[in-house]
């Protein structure tokens, strides 16, 4: 606020409504972990705005959706690269014993509260379905 960065703070002020409105709803106080569900979820919808927006050439609403994608992501903890996604994949199918496509669902839900938070889940997704169709 102090450094009046009115974007910035639109964006913040989104998400603590986004929350509040969780809590509310929901008649709990949030945790980190749903904290962090809130926040993926708004990234997702973003994400999702900014295909659709560029598609329509207006460029001045993607850039806007752009800019909310970096503010929320600075209050996501350290994404995991590719060699760590890779691992847990591996190893989570080692656990479950998948052997097939058919097994998909059991491995995401498997990682899912593993990578919560630390990797984008539609990237992991189409990691797993590469490993388990080849």
């Amino acid at each position: 606020m102090r450094a009046r960065d009115a974007a910035r703070l639109s964006a913040i002020r989104l998400l603590i409504a986004a929350i509040k409105q969780k809590e509310i709803d929901e008649r709990v106080d949030l945790g980190d972990a749903d904290v962090l569900a809130v926040i993926e979820k708004m990234l997702k919808q973003r994400r999702e705005s900014i295909v659709q927006f560029e598609k329509a050439a207006r460029n001045d609403l993607a850039e806007a959706e752009k800019f909310e994608v970096k503010v929320l992501s600075a209050y996501l903890p350290q994404q995991l690269g590719d060699a760590e996604i890779q691992k847990e994949i591996q190893s989570v199918i080692a656990e479950t014993g998948a052997s097939g496509i058919k097994d998909m669902g059991k491995v995401m839900a498997a990682l899912k509260p593993r990578l919560a938070g630390k990797a984008d889940m539609a990237k992991v997704s189409g990691l797993v379905k590469g490993r388990l169709s080849g």
